[in-house]
């Protein structure tokens, strides 16, 4: 009894490290399920198929995320570059629990491996949400291992991340509110475009914060990016025009006649919290408190994208 006992909490506090370094208590990208959800016709709307679709298409998702920042962090231990970012400096706004590789509570060996499952896993999800749904053309199909493959490459592999790629591939998000329709329904409307393109971005607006902050760290470790690669004060005017892409997404959207006028006024509480955002990371150089704020608008924005759809279907 007394092994079993003291066996309990070491298998608890295995379990813990996982879920910290999968991210998997970070909902943010699997709330898109609910905007595809509220973007389709009627008859789809309750049919068995459709949450079968959506609900294989998040469990796979949850995969690729996981083996993504899981990956990421092996090489963030392996580089130093994790180290130096997590300093006593930034702890107030960072918790270093975050990092179970950084806190010594698993092995690069345990994360590689849980990395790889993660892949497997998504790859497997994915690959019954190809079979079952009602309209797989090949051209999603081949979006989708580009998708996971991509992902899993971010800091490992490949390394796009190390090599210019860190910003285009982070509005990959939005592509969990665009397959999953088209798997659904053979199309794409101008709506789920235009929200597509929302979702990535506000990915966009928290980790262009973060990238900043890590700057000198992600220097020494030898990342390519738009942060190193660039002076503090143009990097600034480049996260003024990342915030600038969300309005102009919408205007463009406007006048193509993807959507309705009205999809503004929806869109004005969130641009009056972004400039928010904006004055405290750019204006006050509080990069953490702004990629914090950026998350709570990327969660705040999901009921946004679910009224606009509803007004859509039924207004």
């Amino acid at each position: 009894m007394s092994l079993n006992t003291a066996a309990s909490p070491v298998a608890k506090d295995r379990l813990s490290a996982f879920v910290k370094l999968g991210k998997l208590s970070f909902y943010d990208y699997y709330l898109s399920a609910f905007i595809v959800w509220a973007a389709l016709p009627g008859a789809l709307t309750w049919d068995g198929t459709t949450f079968a679709v959506i609900l294989l298409y998040i469990a796979g998702y949850v995969g690729v995320v996981a083996a993504t920042v899981a990956l990421d962090d092996v090489t963030g231990i392996r580089d130093g570059s994790d180290a130096r970012n997590y300093s006593p400096e930034s702890g107030a706004l960072r918790d270093l629990s975050r990092k179970p590789l950084l806190s010594g509570a698993l092995t690069v060996r345990q994360a590689e491996l849980f990395g790889w499952g993660a892949m497997a896993w998504g790859a497997v999800m994915w690959s019954l949400v190809f079979v079952i749904a009602p309209e797989n053309s090949l051209w999603v199909g081949l979006l989708m291992v580009a998708v996971l493959v991509s992902n899993v490459q971010y800091s490992y592999g490949l390394k796009i991340s190390y090599n210019f790629g860190q910003e285009i591939i982070l509005v990959s998000p939005g592509l969990a509110i665009l397959i999953p329709y088209v798997l659904l329904t053979g199309e794409a409307t101008g709506l789920v475009i235009l929200e597509s393109a929302l979702f990535g971005l506000w990915s966009l607006l928290v980790s262009i914060y973060s990238n900043m902050n890590d700057v000198e760290g992600d220097r020494l470790a030898g990342r390519r990016n738009l942060a190193t690669l660039t002076t503090a004060s143009t990097y600034r005017k480049i996260i003024v025009g990342a915030h600038l892409l969300e309005p102009l997404a919408v205007a463009v959207a406007i006048a193509v006649g993807a959507v309705p006028v009205w999809f503004v006024a929806l869109m004005v509480p969130l641009w009056a919290m972004r400039v928010s955002q904006a004055r405290s990371g750019v204006g006050q150089g509080n990069l953490l408190q702004a990629r914090m704020l950026g998350i709570k608008l990327h969660r705040w924005g999901v009921p946004v994208l679910l009224l606009a759809n509803v007004l859509e279907l039924h207004v």
